[in-house]
Parts: structure tokens; C-alpha cells; sequence
């Protein structure tokens, strides 16, 4: 079965930096799509960054343009996300997603990390 694993979440001061990631596995990752959402409380689920099957095209909210990095490593089912300078703002439950091939909605997620930016 489908199963999508972060890690990396914690507690960071303003203006730090924090790399989560999300391990991969029960299917073909490098045929996917993949992104990244967070959602703080009280407060919708919204879209970070996405990254193409390959690895070559990146896409990011405005919000985190500049500062996320999102990447990945198919021989290691991996994906990433590189946050630096960090803002309070920030703060919120960190999913992982696989897209689906046939829309652009998100079939899959992992359990979310948690990333706290202090202030």
C-alpha cells in the first residue's frame, strides 16, 4: 500500500532553517508528482511547493518562494523541503503528497510533521 513518511518537523527560531523529508513507498515514486502542503490551526490545508516526477520542474507558493526549496531523490523514494529563514508564520503541520496522474488533486498523504518557528 501507499505509505508517505515525514520527518525532520521541530522547533526553530526565526530566522532558522529546518529540512523535512518524506520516505516513499508501495509505488513507482519516480512516476510522481509530488508535493508539499501545511496547515495551522484553525486554518485551511495550504499548498508549499511541488516538485515533477523527475525532478525538473519546481513549483512554490508565494508565500515561500525564495526561502523553501523543495527537491527529491528517486533513487532513495525521497522527497524534500528545505526551509530557511524561517518566519513564525510558518508554523503549522507539514504534509507530504503524492498528485494524481489524472487530475490535479492530491490521492495520498503522509501522518505531517510538526515545524514550530518562535518568535
Amino acid at each position: 500500500q501507499v505509505q508517505l513518511v515525514e520527518s525532520g518537523g521541530g522547533l526553530v527560531q526565526a530566522g532558522g532553517s529546518l529540512r523535512l523529508s518524506c520516505a516513499a513507498s508501495g509505488f513507482p515514486f519516480s512516476n510522481y508528482n509530488m508535493g508539499w502542503f501545511r496547515q495551522a490551526p484553525g486554518k485551511e490545508r495550504d499548498f508549499v511547493a511541488r516538485i515533477s516526477s523527475s525532478g525538473l520542474s519546481t513549483y512554490y507558493a508565494d508565500s515561500v518562494k525564495g526561502r523553501f526549496t523543495i527537491s527529491r531523490d528517486n533513487a532513495k523514494n525521497t522527497v524534500y523541503l528545505q526551509m530557511n529563514s524561517l518566519k513564525p508564520e510558518d508554523t503549522a503541520v507539514y504534509y507530504c503528497g503524492r498528485r494524481n496522474s489524472y487530475n490535479a488533486d492530491y490521492g495520498a498523504w503522509g501522518q505531517g510533521t510538526q515545524v514550530t518557528v518562535s518568535s
